[in-house]
This record gives structure tokens, C-alpha cells and sequence, in this order.
């Protein structure tokens, strides 16, 4: 499986603490079935995200673990002025292994006006925005037309693993649940902050897409649409699911 959601390099963020909690969240992952997994710091007004630094804490990590898990460079970048200026000059910098693809992650706060704009802009530049965890924003669960209005313009969804086993609350599992129906759930990821109560684990999520939508859905979810992001390609755009659904996707162009 592979996890392009993480927050797994020592000191950066909020993420692990230390090289100790890195490697131990390696190690969850590997024995998890993952074999490759993004490193996405945060870039926001808190957390200053810097390319060069980050790359040198993966070339650190990945040496002390002896690739034990292949480590990428991504970023789990917030809408704010100078990091949309930023992104359009300079797409590659924030962009999940240096490629098309852009995590996007909305405050709790507030979802701006101006946000599919923001959205074209980035596509228009290059960049193709997944929105990170929607169903635990609770403005994002109150908007699920301008979720479908974004992913028709070109944006994909990605929902954390553990909000299908409840970990985020009955409110996330069942707007979880709402997304997968509607067809507007691209990619799982972990967004692993720790090794214990937020690991690096697709394996659980895995085997619920398996038992409740098919195999399918499972390897598109948490395998193929992954894949693709990290080798700059489509992904497949899912359809409607419901219950032991099969083959419920189609190709995304």
C-alpha cells in the first residue's frame, strides 16, 4: 500500500517528536503492508515549510531505517496568501514528489469565498489539489455540493484511515460513509502523527473497504490512485459505492 499522507520527519511540525518516533513509525508502517509513504510537513502560518530541510530529514530517516519503507517529499499545504503566490510560481516545491499533485488541507474555521478560484488557479498552473481529510471538517461536512463542485472542476478527496473505525468520531465515520457514496473519495492516507494513537496504518481501512465496497475499491483507494500520485498520472475517478459494491470506478482524463 502506499500512504501519500504523513507526517513522519523528526522536529518539523506536529508530527514526530524525534529520529526514535520516526523510525518507530516506520516500522508500524512496514509491518502495516505499506511500502511507500509521503513525508508532509506542514506549511502554514504556524510551521514554515522548507524543500531543502525536509529533504535532508528524509535522507536521514530513510538511511537510519535502511529503506525499510521508500520515503517522498510532499507537504500538507493550507491556502493562505503567500502559499498560494508561492505554489504558483514555484509548483514543484510543494508538490508530492515533486510532481502534480498538491495536498490541501482547510481550516476549521473558515472556508474562503474565493476557494474554487484559488482551485483554478492551481490547476491552471499545474497543480491538481486533493483536499485532505474533509469529513473532519465540520464546515467541509455542512459542504458536500462544493466538495462535488470542486472534484467535477479537477480536485480530488482523500480520507484519513482511521475515520472509517470511528478514531475521529461518529460525526467523521458517517460523513466518511456520505463521501464513499457519492463517489468522491479518491485516496485514503493515513495523516500519521505518532506511533500509537495516530499510526502510519492503512492496513485496518484496507481491509473495511474490502469487507464493505469490494477489493477493487480497496486497491484503488489505498494502492493504484496512491500510485499515481506519486508518479505524477491521473487517478481514476471513483463512482457511486455502495455496500459489496464491484468495479464501481471509472478513469478519470
Amino acid at each position: 500500500m502506499i500512504d501519500i499522507h504523513s507526517h513522519i520527519l523528526p522536529g518539523l511540525d506536529d508530527g514526530a517528536r524525534d529520529m526514535e518516533e520516526s523510525l518507530a513509525m516506520l516500522r508500524v508502517a512496514a509491518e502495516a503492508g505499506t511500502t511507500d509513504i509521503v513525508a508532509t510537513p506542514h506549511s502554514n502560518l504556524e510551521f514554515q515549510f522548507d524543500p531543502d530541510l525536509v529533504d535532508r530529514k528524509i535522507a536521514e530517516l530513510a538511511a537510519a531505517s535502511d529503506g525499510v519503507v521508500r520515503i517522498y517529499r510532499g507537504c500538507d499545504f493550507h491556502l493562505h496568501f503567500e502559499n498560494i503566490q508561492e505554489a504558483i510560481e514555484n509548483p514543484a516545491k510543494f508538490a508530492i514528489a515533486q510532481k502534480k499533485h498538491i495536498l490541501v488541507e482547510f481550516s476549521d474555521l473558515l472556508i474562503a469565498r474565493s476557494t474554487e478560484e484559488v482551485f483554478n488557479r492551481l490547476l491552471d498552473a499545474g497543480l491538481v489539489p486533493i483536499i485532505t481529510h474533509p469529513e473532519r471538517n465540520r464546515l467541509l461536512q455542512q459542504r458536500i455540493e462544493r466538495l462535488e463542485r470542486w472534484v467535477q472542476g479537477g480536485c480530488a478527496i482523500q480520507v484519513t484511515a482511521q475515520s472509517f473505525s470511528g478514531l475521529f468520531g461518529k460525526s467523521a465515520r458517517r460523513f466518511a460513509g456520505e463521501l464513499m457514496r457519492r463517489g468522491l473519495v479518491h485516496i485514503v492516507a493515513s495523516d500519521a502523527h505518532d506511533s500509537r494513537h495516530r499510526p502510519p496504518r492503512l492496513d485496518e481501512a484496507y481491509g473495511y473497504l474490502k469487507s464493505h465496497y469490494g477489493v477493487d475499491t480497496a486497491e484503488l483507494l489505498c494502492v493504484r490512485n496512491p500510485g499515481a500520485v506519486l508518479a505524477g498520472d491521473h487517478i481514476e475517478q471513483p463512482g457511486a459505492a455502495g455496500p459489496s459494491a464491484r468495479k464501481w470506478y471509472r478513469f478519470w482524463t
